[in-house]
């Protein structure tokens, strides 16, 4: 596709071509290469905001690397008028400001797109199929900022103003979201607007607009917020009563504790200035889910957040916390593995881990947030699971999710009370002796949920033994064939308790179609704009379901049930989430699932899900 105005190419803007482009509005990504460490953080916020201001729907992706500093990082916005949120697999804008890979970054462009990048690289002598707008960065920083200290920092503006510019982004709405970034320091937002007007008035004056791509003002985002999936977890977890939250650090993880502290120093602290809460930074991973979960039996709403390493750590707690029914929620935010991995690379890859974490016959109740709205949710549902069900709960997000800013609608107030679950008073357990008693291991009402009590509860029937060991529904020590295999056997029962008290998942259905997909979190994004690639391009209109939570609910057998094929869409190498359908449905509709996998640490894009479904279609 050419890129160039109908006259002859000056020397700033130059393409190999002279037709004169087809506009392209608000529909375009955007990829800012910078290297680790640069500040380039703070603009590419500005950018990104920016354009929200302007009513187009956009979602920004952080691409970067383990390290501290020096290495490349990749940042990419995505503007789209449809709605669309997930990565896209083409590049159409690149902002070239890392010498390194500045090379292949414009090697990797698709013909018609545009890069801008400092003058002094000469990216142009690689491709003649891309518009080119050659900046002198340093110059321009150097003028508005004298300290030579600092214009590493500053020099990433003037690329904001730069784009502002060629993509007539207006700078009304850039000036509001740079003041707000730099909201308590007034002399740094006054240097870096000053860099920010720097270049946009130098792609005014020395720039020729050649490239087909401009931003308009939308009013799509009204009354929407932007925020990181990890915020969202902490301040559901804060509005669902968290009281103890242990943890230790480790990448995408660690600001869901860091921004909680932060949410609960401000809204949970008394008058009298003492806290209504404790957190504490454990010495690893083990120590962290221990104390959770004796938080948990203590009565507290506790809490901590980990990743795959972490998981591995906490694998003989969970069982303990399984077997002797402790509540206690546990955030994982994915990352790619095995081993360190790629910690800063994004995965749907704990799934079968955690489902059966622990030696021995387990099995965990998952929540699968697909949106921030979700993560907010969710976090207030794990609470009330883990002590319905009194067992640990996991809520799996992932780095897409938890690290990358989202638009979303405002969060709702939770308009509902916490749901403590089977809690005895001393005024219950003394009814309970008109029926026989009460034992804390006994299902009492048929759904394998027995009832509990809390330390301190006045009555000298209230107290039990919790153990890791054989224990009979009384909860005495026992190694009995029949005790333990009861216990088991209502554990079991308690799982399929929990199938009608997770979330439901989302289904899409018109009845007709003979394909269906299944997904869940952050593929989610992909499915809904492959779905409409698949119908626009090949007539093909695929039914969708989206899992929210394992175990899975009566609606996922009966979706499959009611179609020809399944795709099931996950982001790992070894068909996890597939697996775990298998082992939940009957053996005769098993051969209808088939897999799309996508494991190469980057978000998952609608192309290659849409590519792999019409490859496997046969269309």
């Amino acid at each position: 596709m050419a890129t160039t105005n109908a006259g002859a190419p000056s020397a700033q803007g130059e393409t190999a071509t002279a037709a004169s482009p087809k506009p392209v509005t608000n529909d375009f990504s955007i990829q800012i290469a910078t290297v680790n460490g640069s500040g380039s953080q703070s603009a590419n916020s500005v950018l990104l905001r920016s354009i929200f201001a302007m009513g187009v729907p956009v979602s920004g992706k952080n691409l970067f690397p383990s390290n501290i500093a020096g290495l490349p990082t990749w940042f990419t916005i995505r503007a789209s008028k449809y709605g669309y949120v997930a990565r896209r697999k083409e590049i159409d804008i690149l902002i070239a400001m890392n010498a390194e890979t500045a090379r292949e970054d414009m090697l990797s462009l698709r013909p018609g797109a545009a890069a801008i990048y400092e003058e002094t690289a000469n990216l142009k002598q690689y491709r003649d199929d891309v518009t080119c707008y050659p900046v002198p960065f340093d110059k321009l920083t150097a003028a508005v900022c004298p300290e030579a200290k600092l214009r590493k920092l500053v020099k990433n503006m003037i690329y904001v103003g730069v784009t502002a510019q060629l993509l007539s982004i207006d700078m009304k709405a850039v000036e509001d979201s740079l003041r707000k970034q730099f909201a308590k320091k007034q002399k740094a937002a006054d240097l870096n607007w000053a860099a920010v007007e720097a270049g946009f008035n130098y792609a005014a004056q020395s720039l020729t607009k050649q490239d087909p791509f401009v931003l308009e003002r939308m009013h799509a985002t009204e009354g929407k917020i932007i925020i990181d999936g990890n915020a969202a977890c902490a301040l559901g977890a804060m509005f669902a009563g968290v009281t103890v939250v242990t943890w230790y650090p480790i990448t995408p993880s660690s600001s869901v504790v860091e921004q909680l502290i932060d949410y609960l120093k401000k809204y949970r602290v008394e008058e009298d200035g003492k806290a209504s809460f404790a957190v504490v930074q454990a010495e690893d991973e083990l120590a962290a889910i221990g104390m959770v979960l004796g938080a948990g039996w203590a009565g507290a709403r506790a809490m901590t957040s980990t990743s795959g390493p972490g998981i591995s750590l906490m694998a003989e707690f969970t069982g303990l916390g399984y077997f002797a029914e402790l509540p206690g929620v546990i955030f994982d935010i994915q990352r790619v593995g095995p081993s360190t991995g790629l910690p800063t690379r994004t995965a749907q890859a704990d799934l079968l881990f955690i489902a059966f974490l622990s030696h021995g016959d387990t099995k965990h109740v998952m929540l699968l947030p697909g949106s921030v709205k979700e993560c907010f949710e969710f976090a207030g549902a794990a609470f009330d699971l883990a002590e319905q069900l009194q067992t640990p709960v996991f809520v799996l997000s992932d780095l897409d999710l938890g690290m990358n800013n989202w638009m979303s609608d405002p969060f709702e107030y939770p308009d509902k009370p916490l749901n403590r679950g089977k809690v005895l008073s001393a005024e219950q357990i003394e009814e309970m002796k008109k029926s026989g008693g009460w034992a804390r291991y006994q299902d009492r009402d048929g759904d394998a949920i027995p009832y509990r009590t809390l330390p301190g509860t006045d009555h000298p029937q209230a107290a039990y033994f919790t153990r890791g060991s054989g224990h009979n529904e009384k909860a005495l020590y026992s190694e009995r064939p029949e005790d333990y295999q009861n216990l088991m056997e209502r554990l079991a029962r308690k799982f399929e308790t929990a199938r009608t008290l997770v979330p439901a998942p989302l289904v899409v259905q018109t009845g007709k179609s003979k394909v269906g997909i299944i997904a869940f979190g952050t593929s989610d994004f992909a499915v809904t704009e492959s779905r409409d690639q698949l119908k626009k391009e090949y007539g093909v209109e695929a039914d969708y379901l989206r899992l929210r939570a394992w175990p899975f609910s009566r609606e996922v057998r009966d979706f499959v049930a009611s179609h020809e094929r399944i795709y099931v869409v996950e982001q790992n190498r070894d068909a996890q989430m597939l697996s775990l359908l298998k082992l939940d449905l009957p053996a005769g509709e098993t051969p209808k699932l088939r897999s799309v996998r996508h494991f190469n640490g980057l978000p998952i894009d609608a192309r290659s899900v849409t590519d792999e479904i019409v490859l496997q279609e046969g269309i």
